[in-house]
């Protein structure tokens, strides 16, 4: 879904391309930020055999009391690791995994898209299951905070319904929300922003994709989205001042493995299809652990009310809706300091507290 984006955007930052001076200051200053030397601080990279290949997880934190937090990235290919100086504040109160997926980042580059296995839901939303027990014994905690962002909770909704043991509460953001094609006022409202804006050409190319996202090729899924981010004024400005901000500065990857980013996020559009009719209402509403969504106040990409409209038929032993204010797409990480003050009032007091308890 982002790929197409991502190149969108990027031709906007090819001034910044020959700044390689400039780069290699902020990424030194990125790097100075990321230094952890708490005592019970904890710092690793590495790579672990997940589903039959070598995957990258960093593990982030300091303090190993605090709260352990599992992203689930978006994209799909979309790697969160480019926005650890962003989020360094993130990890005085939580430990925090970040996972490359397969087909993603440096889990792409250490075996190419050749040794990346099955590049499929099922597949990858098994690895999800494999690193999270990972975590769970190699932190020695029974419970993590499930964080998902845009794609990635597509999965986290599941994980959250089928395994809430291993879960100490769910957090989505960007909360992307299936419904089998039958709202299609997101549909609508863009072909009425062109319409506004004269974008004849974009108004033909929405036309012919359609509303019915099931009916869409990989392809069509890309350029769907690229007309959407691209049309709307804050998620393009985010894009620029944020995701590629921090892809171009991000003291954990060289120019080659930004390249690679790029490779994963278009490769693997390609399990988008498989997804377009799932149907989270039909999947179920209930879920035994407690349940967050924290969206952008002004989200084109995985539309505000449609998240609204799930949380509020969500059955949980605690549940919360909050807006991230000034925020389209990717509100977590333009809003960082937001995310963390609902993270810290609404999310850790629930997760310290040992609340258990079923949705029925």
């Amino acid at each position: 879904m982002i790929a197409a984006v991502l190149i969108a955007s990027a031709a906007v930052a090819t001034p910044v391309a020959g700044a390689l001076g400039h780069r290699r200051l902020k990424q030194a200053a990125g790097a100075r930020l990321l230094r952890i030397d708490t005592p019970n601080g904890i710092d690793e990279q590495g790579f672990v055999r997940i589903g039959g290949i070598e995957q990258w997880i960093s593990v982030r934190g300091e303090d190993r009391d605090n709260p352990v937090m599992l992203e689930i990235h978006g994209g799909p290919g979309a790697s969160n690791a480019i926005y650890g100086p962003r989020t360094r504040a993130w990890e005085k109160h939580f430990t925090v995994v970040r996972w490359d997926m397969r087909g993603t980042g440096k889990t792409l580059g250490r075996s190419g898209a050749d040794g990346q296995g099955e590049l499929s839901f099922a597949r990858m939303y098994a690895d999800a299951v494999e690193v999270t027990d990972h975590v769970r014994t190699r932190l020695g905690v029974d419970q993590v905070v499930l964080v998902a962002n845009s794609f990635g909770s597509t999965f986290g909704l599941r994980l959250a319904r089928q395994y809430p043991d291993r879960y100490s509460a769910y957090v989505g953001t960007d909360q992307n929300i299936h419904d089998a094609g039958r709202d299609t006022t997101d549909h609508l409202a863009l072909l009425a922003r062109l319409h506004a804006a004269g974008k004849r050409k974009e108004i033909a190319a929405v036309e012919e994709i359609g509303p019915d996202p099931r009916t869409w090729t990989a392809e069509q899924h890309g350029a769907y989205s690229k007309i959407v981010a691209t049309t709307d004024p804050l998620t393009f400005r985010t894009m620029k001042s944020v995701v590629m901000k921090s892809l171009w500065l991000s003291p954990l990857h060289t120019l080659g493995e930004l390249g690679t980013l790029g490779k994963g996020m278009k490769l693997s559009e390609q399990i988008l299809p498989a997804t377009a009719g799932f149907d989270d209402w039909a999947d179920g509403t209930c879920f035994d652990l407690p349940f967050f969504v924290f969206q952008g106040d002004q989200d084109v990409l995985t539309p505000t009310d449609r998240a609204k409209r799930f949380h509020d038929d969500v059955q949980a032993p605690v549940k919360d809706f909050a807006l991230i204010e000034d925020a389209a797409h990717f509100a977590s990480f333009r809003r960082p300091d937001r995310f963390l003050d609902l993270m810290l009032t609404k999310v850790r007091p629930v997760v310290t507290g040992g609340l258990r308890a079923s949705c029925r």
